[in-house]
């Protein structure tokens, strides 16, 4: 009895922290094996030492994240050929896992490049309208949040940083395999909430890009979300412009049949078959009039 209630106490915190998202991919067709990796709660030391450590405070949300779960995992499988294919993967990295994103060790030798070798100062600036560009050096810290299996990384970014001061504004960036940024959210339970809606298909990142993710891809998106696409479209609409304007009185109703109108042979008049026969006698062969 107790390992049935252990049992049914998790299934209840997976669905209320994946906002019901386990019970809508179980529903669809294809769906099977869906996985949500149980974890502890991650111990506030633990979190005051990466503040301390990396000179950043973590925002509340993701902070009260971390006191609920230490980490994120919650994968899924679709039947292709009657065989199981993991599709979806939604990761959020633990606690000891948002690390900084650093310079691989093959690129440490003299003289070899670096990432700050990419910045330029027109790329950083951006459009006025649009949020400046993180950049690989002291002015910005960055954190991986998700390696997203390695077709780029979702990062947490604090920018106007000055070494030896606690950074406290940050906003999540996606990082493509380009290394070219894009802006995905202001916040981390905003940039959460986009992952579940986009149920971890793969290369939901690059949707936020210019060129969009690949084909194969989007063929994925169109079968298992098409929900989201008529949704942002209809979103546009405020709610009391959507009426609906079927009558099932009127389209189901039984129309009368009508009588079928018996169509009338035209009369000739006297004149017209006088001239008519006229014609008649005066055509031919040996028409004419008789002296």
């Amino acid at each position: 009895m107790e390992e049935n209630t252990d049992i049914r106490g998790f299934k209840g915190f997976a669905e209320r922290l994946t906002l019901g998202i386990t019970r809508v991919l179980e529903s669809l067709p294809g769906v099977l094996d869906v996985r949500f990796v149980e974890r502890a709660p991650a111990e506030r030391r633990c979190l005051l030492s990466w503040e301390q450590k990396n000179c950043c405070v973590l925002p509340e949300d993701l902070r009260d994240f971390y006191l609920t779960i230490d980490g994120f995992t919650l994968s899924w499988s679709c039947k292709l050929e009657n065989e199981p294919v993991t599709l979806g993967s939604m990761v959020i990295n633990s606690v000891a896992r948002l690390c900084p994103l650093c310079q691989s060790t093959v690129f440490s030798l003299p003289n070899a490049p670096t990432l700050a070798d990419l910045d330029s100062e027109e790329e950083t600036a951006g459009p006025e309208d649009k949020p400046r560009l993180p950049r690989f050096d002291s002015s910005t810290r960055i954190f991986e949040l998700d390696p997203c299996n390695g077709n780029g990384k979702v990062c947490l970014v604090y920018q106007n940083c000055t070494p030896g001061i606690l950074a406290n504004h940050c906003e999540v960036w996606f990082l493509d395999r380009a290394c070219y940024w894009y802006y995905l959210t202001s916040s981390f339970m905003a940039y959460y909430r986009l992952m579940i809606s986009h149920l971890g298909l793969p290369e939901w990142q690059y949707t936020f890009t210019p060129y969009g993710p690949s084909p194969q891809s989007k063929q994925w998106t169109c079968l298992y979300q098409p929900l989201i696409w008529q949704g942002d479209a209809q979103s546009e609409m405020p709610a009391e412009h959507i009426i609906n304007n079927l009558d099932p009185s009127k389209v189901f109703q039984e129309k009368a049949k009508q009588p079928l109108l018996k169509k009338k042979t035209p009369m000739h008049t006297g004149g017209t078959s006088t001239s008519s026969s006229t014609a008649q006698k005066g055509s031919g062969k040996y028409g004419g009039t008789k002296r």
